[in-house]
């Protein structure tokens, strides 16, 4: 072969490389669609449980967790384990209405939620004040500790002044708790609170084309998950209705919002479960390793932690015998993951 045929061979082989590494340059910046029409999801049309009712154990299964229930009224219940208790003395009874229209405007003490509940001159119930009711006494709460730290003297005074102006508007006398008693147990129980906060965070990875919007919601939706209240959010629903998720899958808000599904690109997805919110006999941490490893195979993803570094199934064992020291401290303190306590201590 002279050498100017074989330069226009190579030639030919470089531009032919080059053409190829194009081709598939511009088929990874494609994302994967999902099969057939798939719109936006308005934001407004999107439900997800709340963290109020009490939540029932669920079964873990090769589906998804979903089981709901026919809803049944519930107030917030005050519990002596996580809030401090003023009572209100009252003469006489008095109409739910009347307590209804001269309940504090804001529910919160700082940073803190507080609650008015009364006993039920029918049923002998403690209960959140309704219109068609009548109540012997009244007992008010605030938190001792969420999320956001523990109560401290500021929110403790908020909380009797609200309390104070209520009693006086429907005549009641408040017995408030010693402040310095309420701020030593808020404390104590936020040391408690802390190191047993536990949420389980994995990333899915795409390992070669990015995805579409659209194509994670349709294979998020086959393994159980439904739209959440807000963008880029997909959740398991828990057993019960008004229960907090069991899993949430999140993922990029902006390209949640795009007017196409289909075009909206993401290459990274974030699989969570609180492991507070849901009762250990639904086995959660089950579903979630589950979930993982059926999105993955059908994703064509990878699982990975916070820096990028490959899960391996020694990962997963670790992490299951922690958690089962976590349940049982939590059931010492009668704050068993999923009862009504954890969930508002965790919240």
């Amino acid at each position: 072969m002279s050498l100017t045929a074989a330069l226009v061979v190579a030639a030919v082989v470089v531009l032919a490389v080059l053409a190829a590494h194009g081709w598939w340059s511009a088929r990874r910046a494609v994302p994967r669609k999902a099969a057939g029409p798939l719109q936006a999801d308005p934001v407004a049309q999107r439900v997800e449980p709340t963290l109020e009712a009490l939540g029932a154990p669920g079964s873990a299964s090769t589906g998804a967790p979903v089981a709901p229930v026919a809803s049944v009224r519930r107030g917030a219940r005050i519990d002596a384990l996580i809030d401090a208790i003023a009572s209100l003395g009252l003469e006489a009874p008095v109409s739910g209405e009347t307590v209804l229209a001269h309940l504090p405007t804001s529910r919160r003490a700082g940073g803190k939620p507080l609650y008015v509940e009364g006993l039920n001159t029918d049923s002998s119930e403690w209960e959140a004040p309704h219109a068609d009711a009548r109540y012997g006494e009244l007992q008010a709460g605030v938190q001792l500790a969420n999320r956001s730290g523990a109560l401290n003297e500021i929110e403790y005074s908020e909380f009797v002044q609200k309390i104070q102006a209520f009693a006086d508007a429907i005549g009641a006398v408040p017995d408030f708790p010693d402040m310095l008693d309420v701020v030593a147990r808020a404390r104590e129980l936020d040391a408690f609170a802390s190191p047993h906060d536990a949420t389980l965070t994995i990333h899915l990875q795409a390992n070669s084309v990015a995805w579409s919007i659209g194509y994670v919601r349709q294979c998020a939706e086959r393994h159980g998950f439904v739209p959440g209240t807000l963008p880029g959010r997909l959740v398991v629903p828990g057993a019960q209705e008004g229960a907090p998720p069991v899993l949430v899958l999140s993922y990029d808000a902006q390209a949640a919002l795009a007017d196409d599904p289909q075009q909206a690109a993401v290459r990274r997805l974030t699989l969570s479960l609180d492991v507070a919110q849901t009762p250990e006999a639904a086995e959660p941490f089950a579903a979630w390793q589950q979930a993982i490893r059926a999105l993955a195979d059908e994703m064509d993803a990878n699982a990975v932690d916070d820096e990028g570094r490959p899960i391996t199934l020694q990962h997963y064992t670790t992490i299951a015998a922690e958690l089962q020291m976590l349940y049982r401290n939590l059931e010492a303190r009668d704050m068993a993951a999923g009862s009504a306590v954890a969930r508002r201590l965790f919240q």
